[in-house]
Formats: structure tokens, C-alpha cells, sequence
């Protein structure tokens, strides 16, 4: 799954568009490496967001089948990671 389907599906980011022009901007990065929107995400990849004053930072636990998911079901697929 690419990562700006990967963030908009599981409900971190709101809009997959936004999941783009972050990417584009380099503020997503994979493993510690900048990616493209079109970066394909897998289990147990770690996802760093680096926003101006903060970084979150996410592991993937699993790959969402549909579209979208309920927000109450986000924890089966993502954890944030707090350093």
C-alpha cells in the first residue's frame, strides 16, 4: 500500500492530498529515509512525521483491506511511538 493511502486510510492524516504535498515536501519519511508518495508501506516499517516544532513517529502494525477504517479500529493498524 502507498504511504499517502497508508496515512489517509488509517486516519492520521485527514486527506490522502495532504498525505501527498507532505511527501512532496519532504516531511514523511520511512525507516529514516525521505519517500515519495508512491513509497509502498509494510508491516513493521516505522513513519516519521516532521512537522516544524515536532516529530511524530509511527509503526505499522498492519495494512488496512478497504478504503477507509472506522477511527475506532485505527489501533490495529498503527502505534505512535513516544521519544
Amino acid at each position: 500500500m502507498r504511504v499517502d493511502k497508508f496515512l489517509s486510510s488509517v486516519n492520521i492524516l485527514k486527506r490522502r492530498s495532504i498525505a501527498q504535498d507532505m511527501c512532496d515536501e519532504g516531511v514523511v519519511s520511512i525507516n529514516n529515509k525521505k519517500v515519495k508518495s508512491s513509497k509502498e508501506v509494510r508491516v513493521g516499517d516505522i513513519i516519521r512525521l516532521h512537522y516544524l516544532e515536532y516529530t511524530k513517529i509511527y509503526e505499522v502494525l498492519a495494512l488496512p483491506t478497504t478504503k477507509t477504517i472506522p477511527k475506532s479500529q485505527s489501533s490495529q493498524y498503527f502505534r505512535e511511538i513516544f521519544e
